[in-house]
């Protein structure tokens, strides 16, 4: 479970063997098989993002590229309208992953550890949100089976080993076919707080890609949608574009 942002960014299980090992799976061996779909090395998308609340919709827009560096990996957003603000991502294995703001006035600032909570572009995506997930950093629980997003599903909850927790719990919802993660559920303060949701899963040169992910506020008083628009993997990005000398 490498990256956290289109958790939003598989090769595919065989669906009879999960079938005849349903009983035996436990909620790791789900997120192994999870995590054992095929990822790129590299990814360039451009999103639409829908920001709903009170009833209005704002429009943005970005262009996202991906790098995978063994253990670690890089991610720049950068929007193109209506402002032209860039994030930067740094993930590691062992420590706490790096992000650098851009802001519309050529400022760049670090995103302080303490600051993972706080919205992105004002979207129901916080900086957290954008960051990576070690699969041996949390404990996971087989719950039961469910449906999410129109499939059959395990159900698994995540608990975060040790400090610096965002969330106290996320419930991940592993389609039975492959185990791609379908839905994730985000709990605070005793409560489900938001869900995301992944639609419209497509094979793009062997990979599965959600076109379409959903954040919704537990309330119902607001969503984020991002509607991927355009994705390509495995071509050449160079080094020079992730690095953060390249936001200024």
């Amino acid at each position: 479970m490498k990256k956290g942002f289109i958790y939003l960014l598989g090769t595919a299980i065989c669906a009879m063997a999960i079938a005849h090992a349903a009983h035996a799976l436990t909620g790791r061996e789900i997120i192994d098989k999870a995590d054992a779909l095929t990822d790129p090395k590299t990814a360039e998308s451009t999103v639409l993002m829908l920001i709903t609340k009170s009833g209005s919709v704002m429009e943005k827009e970005f262009n996202l590229i991906t790098k995978d560096y063994g253990p670690n990996d890089r991610a720049l957003i950068s929007f193109t309208r209506p402002t032209q603000i860039k994030l930067l991502t740094h993930t590691y294995k062992t420590k706490d992953d790096d992000q650098w703001l851009r802001l519309s006035s050529g400022k760049v600032k670090r995103i302080a550890q303490s600051d993972k909570d706080k919205s992105f572009v004002n979207s129901h995506f916080w900086y957290e949100d954008l960051t990576s997930r070690q699969i041996d950093d949390y404990e996971y629980t087989y719950t039961g089976d469910g449906k999410a997003a129109g499939f059959d599903c395990y159900k698994v909850d995540a608990v975060k080993k040790g400090g610096g927790k965002i969330y106290e719990k996320t419930t991940l919802y592993a389609r039975k076919s492959d185990c791609f993660i379908v839905r994730i559920d985000f709990y605070r303060n005793g409560q489900m707080l938001k869900y995301l949701e992944n639609y419209n899963i497509k094979k793009i040169s062997g990979i599965l890609t959600p076109h379409k992910v959903v954040m919704t506020m537990a309330d119902q008083s607001g969503k984020t949608e991002l509607i991927v628009k355009s994705v390509r993997y495995n071509r050449p990005i160079a080094d020079s574009l992730l690095v953060k000398e390249s936001l200024r």
